[in-house]
């Protein structure tokens, strides 16, 4: 019974939880959502996938990609699994050549469960598009995608490093368009929210700035659409309980994101949710956060994130009370513990 009723669950959990949210697309309309990322790295990359695949699900959303800006095949063979375990095996995933180095930054638990077997030594979890050597670069992956979908329509979810999008801003015309990568993302992307940055903190370098300062940049300074951060500090404060994981999960006898998270760091453990609430803000808008006004984000060489106000600006950076945090967090575990619609 808890299959047969996960996804109309799903609806009125998304757009009605506690009673005040408002949602940025619905059944009628699906959000059009490309989901940018460094999975391998930390673990809440996994469960931003999981609210994604989850809203899909609802017919919230229609996943148009997922993008890696983390190198090496691991990442690719983790997203095919998680796309087929939650039966979207076609959606596209392109990948990232020479891109950020931070293999050593980290437990690969993306590998941890590409390596995983079964009682007879096969794979414990299965793939669709095992040709991982032959995967489109990210860059060209946005270029045809991008190329094909109404004006101003797509959503970047980007909760990692800045690097696939500042390549597709340089990218000249070709034949997916006549556009630049500027001008196609100006007619095409509605909106980009990204996992980066700290405000409340100066002196604090967040990760996915510090790993390519140059390209967070031209994201902050010239990316041709809105832009909403969610950063450091809102994740920090709302964490993934280890409870979770532990005991809400014994419907799934072998769980892709379960899996992960028991092989990032020695369990029981909490955890930010830095990319997940990048997620909840692309999909159900700002109504969960507050919403900074309007401005310009700087970058330093450093990697400081400053934000100076300006009624002209584009850019808005999201902020969290004690309540909305916990508000968020039982949303998120509700979310991620229920069964997808193909279970």
């Amino acid at each position: 019974m808890k299959k047969l009723l996960f996804a109309a669950a799903v609806v009125a959990s998304v757009l009605t939880a506690c009673g005040r949210k408002e949602a940025a697309g619905n059944a009628d309309t699906p959000l059009t959502v490309i989901m940018e990322t460094d999975l391998g790295n930390d673990v809440d990359d996994a469960l931003a996938l999981d609210l994604l695949y989850k809203y899909q699900d609802a017919g919230k959303i229609r996943i148009l990609a997922v993008n890696l800006n983390k190198n090496g095949q691991a990442p690719a063979e983790y997203a095919d699994i998680l796309n087929t375990w939650y039966g979207y095996p076609d959606i596209p995933i392109g990948i990232i050549r020479d891109g950020a180095d931070c293999e050593t930054d980290a437990v690969n638990y993306a590998k941890a469960v590409v390596d995983l077997k079964d009682s007879l030594g096969n794979p414990l979890f299965a793939r669709s598009h095992p040709d991982y050597d032959n995967y489109p670069e990210a860059v060209t992956l946005y270029r045809k995608l991008l190329a094909g979908e109404p004006d101003s329509s797509v959503v970047i979810a980007s909760v990692g490093f800045s690097t696939n999008l500042i390549r597709l801003l340089e990218t000249p015309a070709d034949e997916f368009s006549p556009l630049t990568g500027k001008e196609l993302v100006g007619k095409k992307v509605k909106l980009l929210v990204t996992m980066a940055g700290c405000f409340n903190d100066p002196s604090l370098h967040e990760y996915n700035v510090v790993k390519d300062i140059p390209a967070a940049k031209v994201i902050f300074g010239e990316w041709p659409t809105p832009v909403v951060t969610s950063p450091f500090e809102v994740g920090i404060q709302i964490q993934y309980p280890a409870t979770s994981i532990e005991n809400d999960f014994g419907w799934a006898p072998a769980h892709p994101v379960v899996e992960a998270y028991k092989a990032y760091l020695p369990m029981p453990y909490d955890r930010p949710t830095w990319d997940p609430t990048a997620v909840l803000y692309a999909v159900e808008g700002g109504d969960w956060f507050t919403v900074s006004e309007p401005g310009r984000i700087v970058v330093t060489d450093e990697g400081s994130t400053l934000f100076e106000a300006d009624e002209a600006g584009t850019r808005r950076y999201l902020s969290v009370t004690d309540d909305q945090a916990k508000a968020i967090l039982d949303h998120f575990v509700e979310v991620i513990t229920s069964e997808p619609s193909v279970k």
